[in-house]
């Protein structure tokens, strides 16, 4: 479903906005908002249901390291460093797999002249959007920038 679909603009925006404002005019905050995640999800997965377990899990891993990075208890066996740095070298390699895997195989297969088959995978929608968004959500979920400043210098 395209923004600009018949389909988007006089029955998915239509219906979404209309529940969405009633489910809040009856102070039904948690209910409206759970209803918006279940719109887009449902949009997100008109293109191609079989992307929705990866944006589904993606969603949990963050979500739960998430909520492991803002306790405010010590981490007695992992740092929070350490959990930030999980998290993002796992949305990144997400990120890679599906958007470099074919590039490198190809270089692989030019460079040792070997025949390793491509995988041809389709790029999920959005896949550098939510990424990058889940990534942002795990820098906030520190409580501290400066932690993630120096994730990044370590690394490079």
């Amino acid at each position: 479903m395209l923004f600009n679909s018949y389909e988007f603009i006089f029955l998915f925006l239509p219906i979404t906005f209309f529940v969405y404002f009633y489910l809040n005019s009856k102070r039904l905050t948690e209910a409206s908002k759970g209803f918006l995640v279940a719109s887009s999800l449902f949009f997100y997965s008109w293109w191609n249901v079989v992307y929705l377990p990866l944006i589904l899990a993606s969603m949990l891993f963050n979500y739960l390291l998430g909520a492991s990075l803002t306790k405010e208890s010590q981490h007695k066996k992992v740092s929070k460093k350490q959990l930030l740095s999980m998290g993002i070298v796992a949305n990144v390699a997400l990120l890679g797999y599906f958007k470099y895997s074919d590039f490198f195989i190809d270089n692989l297969n030019k460079a040792l002249d070997s025949d390793m088959a491509l995988l041809h995978l389709a790029l999920p929608l959005a896949i550098s959007f939510f990424t990058f968004q889940q990534i942002a959500y795990l820098v906030d979920s520190t409580n501290n920038i400066k932690l993630f400043l120096v994730n990044i210098i370590h690394t490079l």
